[in-house]
């Protein structure tokens, strides 16, 4: 496995534990300087400062119903004290929180408030000022300017964590589908590796057949040509079971391979289109489904409902590559028919832009699907939709 680049590492970042001292140290740092000065600037001044403070314990979590608190508190020095407190601080701090924590509605109220807060505080602040419009301003300007720093800065942090959160959610959708690139491929390499199986099996147990038919009849006549033929049948037994064993071992390779184990599962079929199309779903398409009962399923070969399930999820891969966003998709499958005349209908349809999708040359999906059609003597039509889309249709007999 290779090692990550430096800069594919994720940033640092303080867990819940950590965030959670972070606050508590703030807290504490700003009211230490009010224990020394309670005694000087009174008890009135302090206890507002613990008021206007003491929220901030709750911004990340309540950032709407902190900043409120807030306000009340600073509000309430309006109306006892004419001077600044050393809570003042909890203002910029609540409102950066309101700005990088809630929905952008509040934070533009927060920054509202803060205007109106500000001139308030200036007129409170600058009574008995010689010149009383011009410190007014002055006031009102500075502690306006902080509090929309402290917004920008609240916005501009949200925005950011929304930006990182949308790279993570798609560095982990592209990671999802690469695994199911390479899962696919691993079932369709041991589906080759099956057939050739298949085929050195048959091709052995053939001869073997043959040459212990001649053995038999040979040993009545000419027993040395017997035993010949029981060494061929001996010779040939064995190489096929060696390759037998080499295929079996090359599977149990790649399924250990797999998550670090075995992944000895039987294949999907018809029972196992619910997941499939809930896998859709989740990874953001609008799928509608229609699909069969399960007793309307019995007896089905485990062959076609295998692909019947291929069909169905090539094609909704094709549409996740080819549709393009917001787009809608219909899967229907049915079982037709009664007895050895049943037939399996499948039929996924969209709205989306498939038809007209540019081809890069390297898709087999709908070659792939022919082909597993065809082996069961179905047929199968992809095509554009009228009206806008892509159709792909499929009947496969049971």
């Amino acid at each position: 496995m290779s090692t990550p680049l430096p800069d594919q590492r994720p940033p640092r970042r303080l867990g819940p534990r950590g965030r959670r001292w972070f606050d508590v140290l703030v807290v504490v740092g700003l009211l230490l300087p009010a224990v020394p000065l309670w005694f000087s600037v009174g008890p009135v001044s302090s206890s507002l400062s613990v008021l206007q403070v003491g929220p901030l314990l709750w911004r990340r979590r309540h950032p709407v119903a902190v900043f409120w608190a807030v306000t009340a508190a600073h509000a309430a020095q309006v109306l006892l004290l004419d001077e600044p407190t050393l809570g003042q601080v909890a203002w910029p701090v609540a409102v950066y929180s309101v700005a990088r924590y809630a929905a952008p509605v509040h934070g533009w109220a927060a920054l509202a408030v803060s205007a109106v807060a500000a001139l308030t505080a200036a007129i409170d602040w600058s009574a008995g000022s010689p010149d009383t419009a011009l410190t007014v301003l002055t006031n009102a300007v500075l502690i306006g300017a902080v509090a929309a720093a402290a917004w920008a800065l609240g916005t501009l942090g949200r925005t950011r964590q929304a930006y990182v959160d949308a790279l993570v959610e798609r560095s982990d959708r592209v990671q999802r589908e690469a695994a199911q690139q390479v899962a696919l491929a691993a079932a369709d390499e041991r589906a080759r590796i099956a057939r050739e199986m298949h085929d050195v099996v048959a091709h052995g147990l053939s001869v073997i057949v043959v040459q212990a038919d001649g053995a038999r009849y040979a040993a009545r006549t000419d027993p040395d040509v017997a035993a010949r033929t029981l060494e061929t049948v001996a010779a040939t037994g064995r190489e096929a079971l060696t390759e037998m064993r080499r295929m079996l071992g090359l599977l149990r390779a790649e399924d250990a391979a797999v998550d670090g184990g075995p992944a000895l599962r039987p294949q999907p079929g018809l029972a196992d289109l619910d997941a499939l199309v809930a896998e859709a779903r989740t990874a953001g398409a609008r799928v509608e489904a229609r699909l069969p009962d399960p007793a309307a399923t019995t007896g089905i070969a485990d062959g076609v409902g295998l692909t019947a399930y291929r069909v169905v999820q090539e094609a909704l891969t094709n549409v996740r590559k080819h549709a393009g966003p917001e787009v809608a998709v219909r899967v229907e499958v049915a079982v037709s028919g009664a007895g050895r005349e049943r037939t399996v209908v499948v039929r996924v349809e969209d709205d989306g832009r498939g038809a007209s999708a540019e081809d890069d040359g390297r898709g087999l999906g709908l070659l792939g699907m022919r082909e597993r059609v065809g082996v069961h003597g179905g047929t199968l039509e992809a095509g554009p939709r009228p009206g806008g889309g892509f159709t792909v249709s499929a009947r496969i007999p049971a």
